[in-house]
């Protein structure tokens, strides 16, 4: 099976700016996304999509293929997720030919472990679905309100407050670490969500560390300086 990792890293970070290339653990934010996909037999290539040539370069100094930049088209804050992954798709497969999968490994979460991604692959070859990481919920969403009129309402139909919240149904929310899906899946419903997903479930709460902010990169650090992370 070819499967090609595409790790998307632009460079107008807003809430975090560099954040791609900031420096963690010694290291590039973006390097420890490579780092891992290198390890990964069915993984044919490990493409990096960026509109940065400083990313560009610290991306190449730690092995991702790096053959062009994004069009500026596709590097707004606009810009969907699935139109950036088709365009690396399809300029691969163009040129390098055919892969069973695309793997979108986000920079963002730097601890996923090697062996929680082959997982992840092992379920798309026996599914044939789309795989996405998913950690159980902190906050249930049978907990969570919305405001009109001033006044707090339930998200949802307001039976789950009247209930303890480990008498609720476990919920689970897209950690952001994983996505897998076929080339054909992607490009027909322009998603990493259809038609069908099989949910890798992660438990490890480090791997699902998801770092957009600044307070996020503190506490990757802070993971780090404990020896926290293995």
């Amino acid at each position: 099976m070819r499967i090609l990792s595409l790790i998307p890293a632009r460079g107008g970070s807003k809430r975090l700016p560099g954040k791609n290339i900031k420096l963690l653990g010694g290291k590039p934010l973006i390097a420890w996304s490579i780092d891992v996909a290198k390890e990964i037999p069915e993984i044919c290539d490990i493409l990096v999509s960026t509109d940065s040539q400083e990313i560009a370069e610290s991306a190449k100094n730690y092995g991702g293929y790096v053959p062009w930049l994004r069009p500026e088209n596709l590097s707004t804050d606009t810009s969907s997720s699935a139109d950036m992954a088709i365009h690396a798709l399809q300029w691969y497969e163009d040129t390098h030919g055919k892969v069973d999968g695309l793997l979108l490994l986000q920079p963002t979460s730097p601890f996923r472990k090697i062996n929680t991604i082959q997982f992840g692959i092992d379920l798309f070859k026996k599914t044939k679905n789309a795989v996405v990481g998913v950690s159980k919920t902190h906050t249930h969403p049978s907990w969570s309100f919305k405001i009109e009129n001033d006044i707090l309402v339930p998200f949802l139909d307001g039976s789950g407050t009247r209930k303890r919240s480990q008498d609720l149904e476990d919920a689970y929310n897209v950690n952001g670490s994983f996505y897998l899906t076929s080339p054909s899946n992607l490009i027909s419903s322009l998603s990493f969500f259809e038609p069908k997903v099989t949910p890798l479930v992660i438990d490890n709460e480090f791997e699902s560390v998801d770092i957009d902010t600044l307070l996020d990169f503190q506490f990757a650090e802070f993971l780090l300086s404990k020896n926290m992370i293995h």
